[in-house]
């Protein structure tokens, strides 16, 4: 444990060396680093389940959608990841039996991971794990959790995370 704050270590490094005014360095730096210290959290809290936060987003993805079950591709599309680690994620949870692998009943090229019953009993525990720890937020009230959501939306709204609709 350090004791000092390394984040603003850097901030006083950047300054002196002229490089700018630190800020966005800062800022993109302290995201960075409550991203480490949140995916530790949630994972410590995931691992005596023997998920991780990715394979936990999948089973609830699956959880919520109608029928339990979607394509391959659309998880992707929704999870934001590659197809390659969807498959990876899949494949696991099927070992785990989780997730069970069928084949689109009217589209031959397509592939659905439909959850379980004993995958949909985990999503729950899990689930109830992440919200006892605050999804790894102990530390800021509802407000400030609020406050984080606002800022980072706003950035990712303006980076074109997703597609905003208009209508007219």
């Amino acid at each position: 444990m350090l004791n000092f704050d390394p984040i603003e270590e850097a901030r006083r490094n950047w300054t002196e060396h002229r490089w700018g005014d630190g800020e966005a360095m800062v800022a993109a730096t302290s995201i960075t680093r409550a991203h480490q210290i949140l995916l530790g959290r949630i994972n410590a809290a995931l691992h005596p389940h023997g998920l991780t936060f990715s394979r936990f987003e999948l089973l609830a993805l699956l959880y919520f959608s109608k029928a339990r079950e979607l394509p391959l591709g659309k998880i992707g599309a929704r999870l934001q990841v590659h197809p390659t680690s969807v498959t990876s994620l899949v494949d696991r949870l099927v070992a785990d039996g989780y997730v069970e692998r069928r084949p689109h009943p009217t589209d031959r090229r397509t592939t659905l991971a439909v959850l379980t019953d004993a995958g949909a009993a985990l999503a729950v525990s899990c689930a109830a794990e992440l919200e006892s720890i605050e999804f790894g937020l102990a530390g800021l009230d509802s407000t400030g959790q609020r406050s984080v959501a606002e800022v980072i939306t706003g950035l990712r709204a303006a980076t074109g995370d997703w597609e905003v609709s208009t209508s007219t």
